[in-house]
């Protein structure tokens, strides 16, 4: 059985009645917690019941690998940010988190500016938590889902391991970005709530930041002399636990007796950090949904995601989550990163592949059936390509693809609570 595909704006329809579902939480709490299962077990069901029909198993069989190696990157890339946030969190130390003020930021005044000359009811709707990371994160996986319904190229496997590789390259490159110079947060409270740190600086800040942070000719001195000439060497000790092999990471993690022995429970406890991390992390995953929606289903509903983003930026900035320039660049970085990636997946293409693929391998017999003006040669071998199209498409799936198939849906819907379960509070 073949089913038609969706291509009417069907998926729209659903994306945007999940984000204002899930808006009721706010609205209407009660029907939130009777509508949002109800919703998700429907969407589930529908999936599930279209994998009999489904006809591209095996392009997703051999989308698998990428996949996997994909995710590999990305929680490793993951795993490396973590780090990352939790030592520019720390290195300082509380008393310089405390003490710094945030940093100018332009896009913050003009969007006080707009409170006062905007109707209040529009400032409400830009003020309003309409729609938070794992939205986009569950949007994205409502889209690779829909190669069900042949509303997108397959393989969605495809689809997903593009959306994971530049993710994973989008999160070393913000993390060597936001470690590369350490800018204060746009919250001056938010260290000493989340953490519990020490209050003097690390002995590499000791050594190398403190002498030269804010003395005029100790400054001149050190860019003069090109070395760091003051001496330190009482340098206030840190504590150091045991972590065995991973006892490098002391330096880095700097842990307190009051946050337990493990070095994962850190990481853990790292968050979005307190400091100023550019870029923003949500905004990528915003703007790498968007551009993956955009490219693989087009229409009004990408206007839509599109406009989602925008409002997710600009509260971004007004909540002081983020200044400016962190979703300025996430965007563009976004953009730009997503259309590196089409090696890995695109929605240029389609259906015709197969039938490209069995030509290229008759090409040779086909030219010189051309060259001898042998028109019923020509005509038997296009027939053969034809009729080996069609029996691919009638020919049902094997023991091992329905195996595939039943292990790949297990394992998707397995993310998917995951994820909505893991991002949920943002």
């Amino acid at each position: 059985m073949r089913w038609p595909a969706v291509k009417s704006g069907g998926l729209g329809v659903v994306a945007m009645t999940y984000v204002a579902v899930d808006y009721l939480r706010i609205l209407s709490p009660t029907w939130h917690e009777r509508l949002q299962p109800v919703l998700w077990s429907l969407l589930a069901l529908v999936a599930v019941t279209r994998v009999p029909f489904y006809r591209h198993w095996s392009a997703e069989f051999r989308a698998a690998i990428s996949f996997l190696a994909s995710m590999i990157f990305m929680l490793s890339a993951l795993l490396f940010e973590a780090c990352t946030v939790r030592f520019v969190a720390v290195v300082l130390g509380l008393n310089w988190h405390n003490g710094r003020p945030p940093l100018p930021d332009t896009g913050q005044w003009l969007l006080l500016a707009l409170n006062e000359k905007l109707p209040e009811a529009v400032v409400e709707i830009l003020r309003a938590h309409i729609i938070g990371l794992h939205h986009y994160l569950m949007l994205f996986i409502m889209l690779a889902f829909s190669v069900l319904f042949e509303s997108v190229k397959a393989p969605g496997l495809g689809l997903g391991a593009r959306y994971m590789f530049t993710m994973a390259v989008g999160r070393l490159l913000r993390a060597i970005t936001f470690a590369s110079t350490i800018l204060p947060s746009a919250r001056p409270w938010c260290a000493s709530s989340r953490y519990s740190i020490p209050g003097h600086p690390h002995r590499w800040a000791q050594k190398y930041y403190v002498p030269y942070a804010s003395d005029a000719n100790a400054i001149r001195q050190v860019i003069e002399r090109d070395i760091a000439y003051v001496d330190t060497v009482n340098y206030t000790a840190d504590y150091r636990p045991d972590w065995g092999s991973m006892s490098f990471l002391i330096d880095f993690l700097r842990p307190n007796t009051s946050e337990g022995s493990s070095w994962y429970s850190l990481l853990k406890k790292a968050g979005g950090g307190c400091n100023d991390l550019v870029y923003s992390g949500h905004m990528f995953v915003a703007v790498l949904t968007a551009m993956a929606w955009t490219e693989a289903y087009g229409g009004f509903s990408s206007v839509l995601i599109w406009l989602l983003v925008m409002h997710s930026a600009q509260r971004e900035v007004r909540e002081r989550h983020h200044y400016s320039v962190d979703c300025v660049v996430a965007i563009y970085v976004g953009i730009l990163l997503w259309k590196m990636t089409g090696f890995i997946w695109s929605a240029k293409g389609g259906t015709g592949d197969s039938r490209l693929t069995k030509l290229g391998k008759i090409q040779g017999r086909l030219l010189q059936a051309a060259k001898d003006s042998d028109m019923d040669e020509v005509r038997e071998l296009l027939k053969d390509v034809e009729l080996g199209n069609q029996e691919s498409l009638k020919q049902g799936p094997s023991k091992v693809m329905w195996l595939f198939a039943s292990g790949t849906i297990f394992f998707s819907l397995t993310i998917v609570i995951l994820a909505f379960t893991w991002t949920s509070d943002g």
